[in-house]
């Protein structure tokens, strides 16, 4: 079965390359470095012209980060959280994506697919984020032939190695076939079970929205925080009344002037409330003994009907002036 792969990929290339690289822009947990590095050993060997191989995997990059562009420039934040429920690694990857961009903005594209867990989140992020699609074009055009070439020259500095490597896999047959398949399932597991540990590590009191609007309406209400990054609040711009932002700076100097016997709530809008519970078991370690994630977040506050705020009108036209 192997030989049977490897001779598809010398006759196929160029049809496997698009939709390997198409399929995995698109989010499919596949990767396609390999199969454009085994491309390059193939352009080594005469077997495939390096000109067809680019373009197909450039084509098909954007193809697959134009429908994810047009979605986030569309449904904005949404497609960020639907994004994170799909990742192997939801509950970070919109605070790091988004952190991303406020340091590089539109030129973000120009290395997401050099990062794990960026290319795919990269392009819905910066339509959401209001970037002209010429400069989309233009960034993701050259961020996508950067990330291909890069494959392709180092498939084609070691087609040697490669070939030895394809050879030794074909003489293995299938039993190396099913060995990949099982470290790749393996892979997938070690993920899963990764982040099943860190939730049940996190675990934690939660208070629901209907005790927190409870207990805002007491005397001694909770300090209610938001530790959404920075450029979450620009995809959405609802906050609780009264909520303090965590300031990017760190946790530290957002809540040094409060008590530590004052109870805090703390609240995101990811998969989880992952988090939220992240910094409230900083807090704890700093001191604070009543701290607590609000179970649902942004989104189930609002579902349940009870007043949010807007951030002022100076942060929502950030969305609209992106070099």
């Amino acid at each position: 079965m192997a030989h049977e792969i490897i001779a598809l990929m010398a006759q196929y290339g160029v049809l496997l390359v698009f939709l390997n690289v198409l399929v995995t822009q698109l989010g499919a947990p596949l990767p396609a470095v390999p199969t454009l590095v085994v491309a390059g050993a193939l352009v080594a060997g005469g077997q495939m012209g390096v000109a067809a191989v680019l373009s197909v995997a450039v084509a098909a990059a954007l193809l697959s980060d134009a429908v994810w562009f047009a979605a986030g420039r569309r449904y904005g934040g949404g497609v960020m959280r639907l994004l994170c429920r799909i990742s192997l690694s939801p509950d970070s990857c919109v605070e790091r994506s988004e952190l991303h961009f406020q340091r590089w903005r539109g030129q973000i594209l120009l290395i997401a697919k050099f990062v794990p867990g960026l290319a795919t989140v990269a392009p819905p992020l910066t339509g959401a984020m209001g970037l002209p699609l010429s400069r989309f074009l233009l960034f993701d055009g050259i961020g996508s032939l950067l990330w291909a070439a890069v494959a392709i020259s180092l498939g084609y500095a070691f087609a040697t190695q490669i070939d030895d490597l394809l050879a030794a896999i074909a003489n293995a047959g299938t039993l190396a076939l099913e060995a990949m398949l099982v470290l790749l399932a393996l892979y997938v597991l070690a993920r899963w079970w990764q982040r099943r540990q860190l939730l049940r590590t996190l675990r934690m009191a939660r208070i629901s929205v209907d005790e927190l609007h409870q207990a805002m309406q007491s005397a001694r209400a909770p300090v209610v925080l938001d530790v959404r990054a920075p450029g979450s609040r620009l995809l959405d711009t609802r906050v609780l009344p009264g909520a303090l932002l965590l300031d990017e700076h760190g946790i530290d100097r957002s809540v040094n002037d409060i008590p530590f016997d004052h109870e805090l709530v703390v609240y995101c809008n990811c998969p989880n409330e992952v988090s939220a519970a992240r910094v409230a078991k900083v807090l704890i370690g700093q001191g604070y003994r009543r701290v607590r994630p609000l179970l649902g977040g942004l989104e189930a506050w609002d579902a349940a009907g009870y007043r949010v705020e807007r951030l002022p009108a100076v942060a929502e036209a950030g969305l609209h002036s992106i070099a």
